[in-house]
């Protein structure tokens, strides 16, 4: 099989989509008072219909003022925050070594370049997050009495965008807080959404979805040692390995930590293949890596199933506490833990009301809900960022003049814009040469 397959079409996608666009423009399809235009590479396909239907729900205009107005305070938050995690980042990447690195396909959160990211779910979250994220920037408009011009579908090979044209001429002669509303509606929008479908995955996850037994997870066996003497295979579950219950992962590591080569031991364990609970005992082999050690030949998943489910249900509940399950919930990705397929849905059996689900079909259900909740979030952090021209750095720019304005106060209107403006560019460098510095200053 060709290894540079997926590249080659990849490109022969992308010339395709030059040549229509090339060829759009020849015949005089393209310009910016026409249903199609590009916007940078993206071919934005615009219409008027739905304009009514913004009109409609941004009718409620005290609502709408002060859910924006929430929404302006959690986008400075998650500025903050972001700004003060690449800042973090900076200081570790010091340390790292260029093996330790991250890829540049890493910082890119767009499914099928960033390794992490599956494509299908991805790009799922993705196209429901941008178009609810734009259809708030819309509906926030109106409600301020910004017009809005045009609304579509974004499309720039993939995935496919969506964008609503808001009038700049009223964007600019309104108040900054009335800007900022509108600037903000889409990062509070994601926000939201992330809120929403992370509910929805806990509820799911905790009325259906239980443990086959208390224990750490089988990963891999490794041929041809103890552990595939005596069949344990990905997807069972170690609940007990010479007298200790490994409930954690520490445990487990603890458990073979004081045994010798050729020591007879106890293992308890789950299987996935039977459905039932299995006693027996093993002959531990030289471990490879640790002279006088025994060795089982296993690996074992970063979270027992136990865990997972609880940092699914309730991360801030979970047994790692309160500010390392936030984070578990945030890098199972990281610790191929999510998406929960193959061997890793053998922990976990359907109970309650979904006990006669299909696995694969529910699992299908629950790893999108985690993905439109990740995805949000990962599009509510990135917007706030102070980089023009996302959503934060237009945030940024007012709260600029806004400061300058209490301190500065013999400056009119023109130059508050302008130091605005600068500070927004100024910003944008930071964040540009933060971002920079985690791929760049390891590989020095």
């Amino acid at each position: 099989m060709d290894p540079y397959l997926g590249y080659e079409i990849a490109l022969a996608v992308v010339v395709a989509y030059a040549v229509v666009v090339y060829a759009l423009h020849r015949a005089g399809r393209l310009g910016p008072d026409r249903a199609l235009s590009l916007f940078g590479p993206a071919l934005m396909i615009k219409t008027k219909r739905g304009l009514a239907a913004l009109d409609r729900w941004g009718r409620f205009r005290r609502f709408w003022t002060r859910v924006s107005d929430l929404g302006i305070t959690l986008a400075a938050i998650a500025m903050a925050a972001i700004l003060a995690l690449l800042v973090a980042d900076a200081v570790v990447a010091v340390r790292l070594s260029p093996s330790q690195a991250p890829s540049v396909q890493e910082a890119l959160g767009i499914p099928g370049i960033n390794p992490i990211i599956p494509i299908g779910y991805g790009i799922v979250a993705l196209v429901v997050g941008i178009v609810l994220h734009e259809l708030m920037h819309g509906v926030i408009a109106r409600s301020q009495g910004i017009g809005v011009k045009s609304l579509g579908i974004l499309w720039c090979v993939v995935p496919v965008g969506a964008f609503v044209e808001q009038n700049d001429e009223d964007m600019m002669a309104t108040t900054r807080r009335r800007r900022d509303r509108v600037a903000a509606a889409g990062v509070l929008a994601n926000f939201a959404l992330a809120v929403v479908f992370f509910v929805a995955l806990s509820a799911v996850i905790s009325s259906s979805v239980a443990p086959n037994a208390n224990g750490v997870g089988v990963v891999y066996v490794q041929p041809g040692t103890p552990a595939a003497n005596i069949s344990l295979a990905p997807g069972d579950i170690l609940t007990s390995i010479n007298g200790t219950a490994t409930t954690t992962t520490a445990l487990f590591e603890s458990s073979l930590a004081n045994t010798t080569p050729g020591e007879t031991v106890a293992v308890d364990y789950y299987s996935a293949a039977t459905g039932g609970l299995v006693a027996t005992s093993v002959v531990l082999a030289p471990s490879p890596s640790v002279a006088g050690r025994g060795f089982l030949g296993v690996s074992v998943d970063y979270l027992t199933p136990s865990e997972l489910k609880a940092t699914l249900v309730n991360p801030w509940g979970s047994p790692a506490g309160p500010f390392e399950g936030p984070i578990n919930w945030i890098v199972l990705p990281l610790a191929t833990l999510e998406p929960i397929q193959g061997s890793t849905t053998s922990y976990f059996h359907l109970t309650g009301a979904l006990a006669s689900s299909d696995p694969t079909a529910f699992w299908i259900g629950a790893n999108l809900l985690y993905w439109l909740a990740w995805m949000n979030l990962l599009l509510g952090l990135s917007n706030a960022l102070p980089l023009v021209p996302l959503d934060g750095g237009l945030l940024f720019r007012d709260f600029a003049a806004s400061i300058a304005a209490r301190w500065k106060r013999g400056w009119d209107a023109a130059r508050l814009d302008a130091f605005g403006g600068q500070a927004a560019v100024a910003s944008s460098l930071l964040v540009l040469l933060l971002l920079a510095w985690q791929f760049i200053v390891p590989r020095l």
